[in-house]
């Protein structure tokens, strides 16, 4: 079945219909990793977005129930160069189109995806339309001008959680562990923008007793729940647009240690007083250098995202800038001068990407225990 991916700016290409024969839009970005397509598709970040993957061969090694890093997938599309049809590996249980069609994902594979990502790399991330069903190049693009920047969009309404819930496992070695047997120190509330699986099973291994909350949870409720420390967590779309997450940061900043990541870190920024904006392209991918700059040490990290903290606009809030990225220079770290609170850019879960900044999750224990929080 034929199917086509067009672009706001004009550009329309045909291909090759899999996963589901569908149609959806979105704004279209791209990723570099080489590997992990299961964990990018699940991740609840890419929420309203189009990925390309820029690694040519795409479902080699399958799908598994382990690598999820939600309970569905999230991407609005998915593009490929070669979505392959013999799938090795010991622990898949599924092929990759079984598994985009059970879930009513649209795919595309058979185009040039070098070619999408440069175009997206010299003009920035363009909303665009995957079809199967409408290959009419005209109505293509009139529907790819049509969808919603990603400038003013909240998102995470639409990914989080409806109740609070306790999480109960974590990840040793590869084999999943409840957390009866992790011995937590640390009552730790999660505000769920889009939280990933793995950052919570980082979190009970570090030893944490989490507890995940709506992202609408006002600050008064998450204070009544008396946590040693608050987490923040990644998600979708414009970070100016959270304005009750926002709010609830502000009002639980100073009275409690708090970690961000991703989204979450943007939100810390915003309730210090700064400002984000817009990337060009954004940052997608597991292999971005990052400099801590109080040791000089660089850290290879995987990031998702399209929206970062403005360096100028953190200058007279208490905040200041930890972390580089050395590609573009942008904002990756914050911490607070004054009050117990930090957070990153990228995703020290590693999921997928790099293991080296797994060292923040005992970071924020320690901040905690230098908080006088937590139990012996």
């Amino acid at each position: 079945m034929r199917a086509k991916l067009a672009l706001e700016d004009g550009t329309v290409l045909m291909g090759t219909a899999f996963g589901h024969p569908g149609e959806k839009a979105g704004e279209v970005v791209f990723n570099t990793a080489m590997t992990g397509y299961q964990e990018i598709l699940t991740d609840p970040s890419y929420k309203g977005q189009i990925v390309t993957m820029t690694y040519p061969l795409i479902g080699n090694y399958g799908v598994n129930a382990e690598d999820v890093e939600h309970a569905h997938p999230w991407v609005e599309g998915f593009v490929v160069r070669e979505a392959s049809r013999i799938r090795s590996n010991f622990r898949s249980t599924e092929d990759l189109d079984t598994y985009l069609r059970r879930h009513r994902i649209v795919g595309i594979t058979g185009i040039d995806t070098r070619m999408v990502t440069k175009r997206l790399r010299e003009r920035g991330a363009l909303r665009g339309i995957l079809s199967a069903e409408d290959l009419d190049d005209a109505s293509l693009v009139r529907k790819a001008r049509a969808v919603p920047p990603m400038e003013g969009q909240d998102l995470v309404p639409q990914v989080t959680c409806r109740v609070a819930q306790r999480w109960t496992e974590f990840l040793r070695g590869d084999a999943f562990t409840r957390s009866a047997e992790a011995k937590p120190r640390f009552k730790v509330a999660c505000l769920d923008f889009g939280l990933k699986y793995n950052i919570l099973r980082c979190l009970v291994r570090a030893g944490c007793d989490a507890t995940v909350f709506p992202a609408q949870t006002k600050a008064a409720e998450i204070l009544d729940f008396k946590p040693d420390g608050v987490f923040l967590s990644n998600g979708p779309g414009d970070p100016a647009a959270v304005t009750y997450a926002i709010d609830c940061v502000r009002g639980v900043l100073g009275r409690v240690p708090i970690f961000g990541i991703c989204l979450g870190h943007q939100i810390l920024s915003l309730a210090c007083g700064g400002r984000t904006f817009k990337l060009k392209f954004g940052h997608h991918g597991a292999n971005h250098p990052v400099m801590d700059l109080a040791t000089r040490r660089i850290e290879i990290t995987s990031q998702n995202h399209g929206f970062a903290a403005d360096p100028a606009s953190l200058a007279g809030t208490g905040v200041e800038i930890t972390h580089r990225n050395l590609n573009d220079q942008t904002v990756e770290g914050i911490r607070h001068t004054t009050l117990p609170a930090f957070s990153v850019q990228y995703h020290p879960e590693a999921s997928p990407g790099p293991h080296d900044a797994h060292h923040l999750f005992g970071r924020f224990t320690r901040l905690m225990e230098e908080a006088g929080r937590g139990r012996n």
